[in-house]
Parts: structure tokens; C-alpha cells; sequence
């Protein structure tokens, strides 16, 4: 017994090296080649698991493209049935309506129309088209206030803009020869309604 650990030990300093050289291969070859392959393998199957949850989304999102359009189909017909914007396929027939609405406002709050007329339109970034009638008209304060109540509480969106209002001058009286006052004014304004593109 004492004989062979005597031989043991006796082992050359060659053999260690090769021992050595052997093991630091068997090292080499494992952060070389098998770290590389397991760490690949681990990510692969990171990116299949994520790969597999993003189909089961997309899957997820197509069964339900059905009651989706239908959802976009019920909005639209909302949409349309609100009447905030015109439904009128050209500008000229858009700028029509808005036309006999206005005439009608003034009408009835006992004003009188001077003129209208349309202007260019133009579109907006939104996808609708701005339709703009400049008008002219007479009456005294509370038909103005009759007018502008009847734009603003319209169903249609509407926006007035740049409104001038003048008074009238008073007719001279011919026994005093003073000028008389006069509650009636002169009254120019736009008025702006919008339509949908026809594109759209």
C-alpha cells in the first residue's frame, strides 16, 4: 500500500501539465461552444414564447374584427344622425342649406336680408371642408340677438366670425330739423358651417 501511493506521487510534472492543459480545453470548449449554444437556445425560446403570445393576440384582435366594424358601423350611423356637419355631397348644395337656414333666422327674428354670399371654401385638417357665407343684413338689437341665438343654438356646428355692426343714421325731423335716433343697424357677419369631404 505504501508502495503505490509512493508511486502516486511520484507522478511526473509532465502529466500535471497535460492534466492541466486538458482541463483548461475542457473549460475553453465549454464557455466557447456550450455557454454560447445554451444562452442562443434560452433566447431563442425568450423570442418563440413572445413570438407565440403576439399570434395568440393577433388571433385574439381578428375574432373580434367582426363585432369591431360592426361597432364603427353603429358610430357612423350616430354620427349622421346627430346632423353637426352637412350632409350634402358639393359645396354649392352645403352652402344652400346654410344660406335658407340663415335667411330663415333673419326672417323670423324681423330683421330684413340684404345679401349673402358665398366664399371660397376651405379645407380643414380635420377631413372636412369649411363652408363660408358672408351676410348682410338690417334690423335693430334684438334681431341681431334673435339671429346670432338661432346660429348658435342650430344642431349643425356653426361659427360666426368677423361681425361689423353699424348703426343707421336717424332721419332728420323736418320741424326741429334734428336728427332722430335710430335703433336700427347695419349688420355684416360670416357664418361658417362645415361638410364632410367627399372622400371620406
Amino acid at each position: 500500500m505504501a508502495k503505490e501511493l509512493l508511486q502516486m506521487n511520484d507522478i511526473s510534472p509532465q502529466r500535471w501539465l497535460a492534466l492541466g492543459l486538458l482541463g483548461l480545453v475542457i473549460l475553453c470548449v465549454i464557455f466557447i461552444i456550450i455557454v454560447p449554444l445554451v444562452s442562443m437556445g434560452l433566447e431563442n425560446n425568450q423570442q418563440k414564447q413572445e413570438l407565440i403570445f403576439r399570434l395568440k393576440k393577433a388571433k385574439q384582435v381578428v375574432a373580434r374584427k367582426d363585432s369591431v366594424l360592426a361597432n364603427i358601423e353603429q358610430i357612423k350611423k350616430k354620427y349622421l344622425a346627430q346632423n353637426y356637419f352637412s350632409t350634402r355631397d358639393t359645396e354649392a348644395l352645403a352652402s344652400a342649406d346654410l344660406q335658407k337656414l340663415i335667411k330663415s333666422a333673419i326672417t323670423e327674428a324681423g330683421g330684413q336680408l340684404t345679401s349673402t354670399q358665398v366664399l371660397p371654401g376651405l379645407a380643414t385638417e380635420n377631413g372636412f371642408n369649411r363652408i363660408v357665407v358672408k351676410v348682410r343684413m338690417s334690423g335693430d338689437m334684438e334681431a341681431l340677438r334673435s339671429v346670432l341665438h338661432e346660429i348658435e343654438s342650430s344642431r349643425q356646428i356653426m361659427v360666426i366670425d368677423q361681425i361689423d355692426i353699424r348703426p343707421v343714421r336717424g332721419r332728420r325731423n323736418r320741424r326741429t330739423r334734428k336728427i332722430e335716433p335710430s335703433s336700427k343697424l347695419n349688420i355684416n357677419f360670416q357664418v361658417a358651417g362645415f361638410m364632410r369631404k367627399s372622400n371620406e
